[in-house]
């Protein structure tokens, strides 16, 4: 008997395994993936009552007051000056492609209308207005993808089945039901799908948070069909730090660039699915008064470049001011950014990565008929006489397409060759550099063989 129940349960584990691996995307998923990779350049906004401490997003997680105190916040939320319509403008100029908002963050405020809690912006601050309704209206009307972050982790609902955060929060912790918290965050996806018709992707957070409790059952690929039964199109992402589960559609990166892990969230294995990095403009991820340690428009510039050569998008995250500004900071970003795509953006919007590794003058991208060489670096090239010297190791196959082929995106010619087993040499002008990046273009075709 003991046999025949090891066998039954050997049986219903391999069943199991099987039915975890059932998941096909729709063909308009496969669509919506293709069309998410045609823009590299996304703007993440953490914006919640937490912007009005001015302490981050996590200031419930690390000043040690309890929720009864940090959610008299809400009171005073009033984020008159918001205007969904300059904001996207200032994201399209700036050449993003998508917008993904903190819908509900760990400290359980939602930022829009919902009937599963009255603790959010429409009925629980004098602002009144649902300002995800108002930015996926903007983002639809500027032709812009619309994306919203969604937390599984709640610091404050008591039927939450509390994790490694948010113990200190004044939660009795005596009420704990995931089934009933499984179905609040049901109802929730459920109405954030039907209030926004234009939300193409959700962005899940906080499984992490039950990440010492390996027996915990999230039942996400439950959630996920859930989901995409509803909108099968609609692609799912979770920041969980490891590799991908079944339902979701693309894979996210905290920090790091895919196959980099210098801020110890980004270890996993990269999938075959699209791939994103998200990264701050300065250090935190919701607006903190004293942050103004904001990257250069060069190094964003770099990141969105390395993260093309990944084949991976750049999520760049924003703060938002209390008042429903935008910093002045993250503006300034802003424009930069769009200063450089307006030049640029062949070179990474709707490219892929090649097979050609990092070099230490920089790195390279594709698309259909052109491999463009990032020069990041110029003073990892040889100089002489005023000319710089790349050598890049051309894929199999693959030559300079005709006299003229290499060349500056700006439509100068350079002076190039190509060795018997397969290098290119071009010779770059010093007084042709860019400051940020200089992107040589080489058009090619695939010789036959």
């Amino acid at each position: 008997m003991k046999r025949f129940v090891l066998f039954l349960a050997a049986v219903l584990l391999l069943g199991g395994s099987a039915a975890a691996q059932s998941y096909e995307p729709s063909p308009d998923n496969l669509r919506q993936r293709a069309d998410f990779q045609q823009h590299r350049l996304g703007i993440f906004l953490h914006w919640g009552i937490y912007s009005t401490y001015a302490q981050g997003e996590w200031y419930l997680q690390t000043s040690g007051i309890d929720n009864a105190s940090y959610s008299v916040a809400a009171q005073y939320f009033n984020p008159v000056k918001f205007n969904a319509a300059d904001w996207v403008a200032a994201f399209r100029d700036a050449g993003a492609g998508y917008v993904t908002l903190t819908s509900r963050h760990h400290d359980g405020f939602s930022m829009f209308k919902t009937s599963a809690s009255d603790y959010n912006i429409v009925d629980a601050t004098p602002f009144g207005r649902d300002v995800t309704g108002e930015l996926a209206e903007a983002c639809a009307a500027s032709g812009l993808r619309f994306h919203l972050y969604y937390s599984t982790l709640d610091w404050i609902r008591e039927d939450y089945p509390q994790g490694r955060t948010g113990l200190q929060t004044g939660r009795k912790g005596d009420r704990q039901d995931y089934d009933h918290y499984f179905n609040f965050m049901k109802t929730q996806v459920r109405e954030l799908l039907a209030q926004y018709p234009n939300l193409s992707a959700l962005w899940f957070d906080g499984i992490w948070d039950h990440d010492g409790d390996p027996d915990f059952d999230w039942r996400m690929p439950e959630f996920y069909a859930y989901i995409h039964s509803i909108k099968p199109e609609c692609l799912i992402g979770n920041n969980h730090h490891i590799a991908p589960f079944e339902g979701e559609d693309f894979q996210m990166f905290e920090r790091d660039l895919p196959g980099e892990n210098k801020a110890g969230l980004s270890g996993q294995g990269i999938s075959r699915l699209p791939l994103e990095t998200c990264e701050t403009m300065n250090g935190a991820w919701g607006y903190r008064i004293t942050d103004t340690q904001y990257k250069s428009v060069k190094e964003l510039v770099h990141l969105l470049v390395r993260a093309a050569a990944k084949n991976a998008n750049l999520l760049l995250n924003i703060g938002p001011m209390a008042n429903g500004e935008l910093p002045p900071q993250a503006l300034d970003r802003l424009r930069g950014l769009g200063v450089w795509m307006r030049g640029h953006s062949v070179s990474v919007d709707g490219t892929t990565s090649t097979v050609i590794p990092p070099q230490a003058w920089g790195v390279t991208t594709q698309n259909s008929g052109h491999i463009f060489l990032h020069v990041l670096d110029p003073d990892a090239l040889p100089l002489r006489d005023g000319l710089y010297k790349l050598v890049v190791p051309l894929p199999d196959g693959v030559v300079p397409a005709r006299r003229g082929a290499v060349s500056l995106l700006s439509g100068e010619k350079l002076d190039y060759s190509v060795s018997k087993d397969g290098f290119l040499t071009v010779t770059l002008p010093v007084s042709q550099v860019e400051d940020i990046d200089t992107v040589i273009s080489v058009c090619y075709f695939a010789e036959l063989s």
